[in-house]
């Protein structure tokens, strides 16, 4: 045994003081090895099993991915990505037989391992139209109606729910709410909610739920405003820190309290990381408004095509509010274009932003549409963008970009539940996480961006096994 103190607070799930030697009570001597390589062109290929052998103090020469399964912090809640118009539109335009492949390859037996669904209430810009539930000036909401969402975008969330089974973790964003409770009388272009229908917009939400779940589809939790800090050429509508607390703890939070949704995570922010620090502390500074919040959710467009992404604002966040989840919401390659789709750069943009998340704490972490068309759409604003699987419905062919493979290295290995554990690369050019599922597989996660192979140890308490982690790769080991 060792002593270990956990000092660290993310999200209370820690354990303190003495903890077993991770290989005292282990058979576990070998670990199999997948790997995604680009120079070779193999996708989650089995590379077979790796030995672990006795290696005392490493050499500052030996590259090495350092693991301590005694560290404990953050649990997993899942991954996965959003079912929005676009995608299920795009779903229905293929082939049956596609269709079943498609929704095989996130949430099937053998697919990415998807848990998490997002969706839109109301329309965004992955629509083919903009929409709400009312008729215009319906304050009472008498008629709100998601028929339009029963064509297509129901229906693929009950075909994934349905594959996914028990674990099935659903959530929704609005991007608008309808254009005359706006100050600018549009869904376009920002513009504000209205003060006196603050409760009719939080009302909104009730209905929504209602209706989902009438259909089958238990509403596991909610984003007060996606992108709250955007005016877009698109559906979106202005926040101030303040304004969405005083939302949250006004009208959301009782009346989901009210109607018996106490259970439902709501998640502030749902932008950035660039301001992340600054929104939670502000909206959350008042217990009145943190009560009804669960956790505090951000995307990556502030420095997307950027390699220094402001990862520690998220673990500067979690350490301030440490009983709440930080959820990756939303991200996405914008600017598509069909003959990038299987560029390499693609997948390393997820693996260098999902590990660096999880390592500053990230317990939930959903992609953009799951599902685009040759134009990178469908999309009534012209935003076209990548997403992981792109479908020809000219020719009914499914491609699936690196950005697919990639997020499996993580999603299909690290299962709901798992628990982050102690984890360190001692070269820049290795990025890497580890977790521990709750069967007690580890799995470490190592990925290459550079253009150089490079040899490594994955070092666990004086054990080692060599591994190969070739220029541009990504690796998962399972031990």
């Amino acid at each position: 045994m060792r002593k270990t103190l956990i000092t660290s607070i993310l999200l209370g799930t820690f354990v303190t003081g003495f903890s077993q030697n991770y290989w005292k009570n282990s058979t576990k001597k070998t670990a199999k090895v997948i790997l995604t390589n680009a120079a070779t062109k193999e996708k989650l290929q089995d590379k077979g099993l790796v030995k672990f052998e006795k290696m005392a103090q490493p050499k500052e020469t030996d590259a090495c991915i350092f693991v301590d399964p005694d560290f404990k912090y953050q649990k997993l809640i899942g991954i996965g990505g959003a079912i929005t118009d676009a995608s299920a539109e795009t779903l229905y335009k293929m082939p049956k037989a596609k269709q079943k492949e498609i929704l095989e390859a996130y949430y099937g037996k053998n697919g990415l391992g998807y848990t998490i669904v997002r969706t839109n209430m109301n329309s965004c810009d992955f629509s083919s139209e903009s929409y709400t539930y009312v008729k215009d000036g319906d304050v009472s909401l008498k008629s709100f109606s998601v028929a339009k969402d029963e064509k297509y975008k129901i229906p693929m969330i009950k075909e994934a729910q349905k594959l996914i089974g028990d674990q099935f973790t659903f959530y929704f964003s609005p991007w608008s709410p309808p254009a005359w409770m706006k100050s600018n009388n549009s869904m376009l272009k920002g513009g504000r909610l209205k003060d006196e229908y603050y409760q009719p917009w939080a009302e909104y939400y009730i209905k929504f739920i209602n209706e989902y779940e009438k259909r089958g589809m238990p509403v596991w939790g909610l984003t007060i405003q996606n992108e709250p800090m955007a005016t877009q050429t698109w559906e979106s509508c202005i926040y101030t820190a303040e304004e969405e607390g005083d939302f949250l703890r006004n009208n959301l939070g009782p009346t989901l309290w009210k109607n018996g949704y106490q259970d439902k995570k709501v998640i502030i922010w749902d932008h950035n990381r660039d301001l992340i620090y600054q929104r939670a502390t502000t909206t959350l500074q008042d217990p009145e408004t943190a009560k009804y919040a669960h956790g505090i959710g951000y995307h990556w467009y502030e420095t997307w095509n950027n390699k220094s992404q402001l990862f520690d604002n998220l673990e500067e966040t979690q350490k301030a509010f440490p009983n709440m989840f930080l959820a990756f919401t939303e991200g996405c390659k914008e600017q598509f274009k069909m003959d990038q789709i299987y560029d390499v750069s693609l997948g390393e943009l997820y693996g260098r932003n999902m590990l660096n998340d999880f390592n500053k704490g990230t317990a939930l972490w959903t992609d953009w549409n799951v599902l685009l068309d040759e134009t990178g759409g469908p999309n009534h604003v012209g935003n076209f963008c990548f997403a992981p699987i792109i479908a020809d419905t000219r020719t009914g062919e499914v491609h699936y970009t690196y950005e697919y493979y990639y997020i499996g290295h993580v999603s299909k290995y690290i299962k709901p539940g798992s628990q982050r554990i102690g984890n360190s690369s001692n070269r820049a050019a290795l990025i890497s996480t580890a977790f521990m599922n709750e069967n007690g597989e580890l799995v470490t996660v190592i990925m290459n961006e550079s253009d150089k192979d490079t040899d490594a140890y994955l070092w666990i308490e004086g054990q080692a096994a060599k591994l190969s982690a070739p220029a541009h790769s990504i690796q998962t080991v399972v031990l």
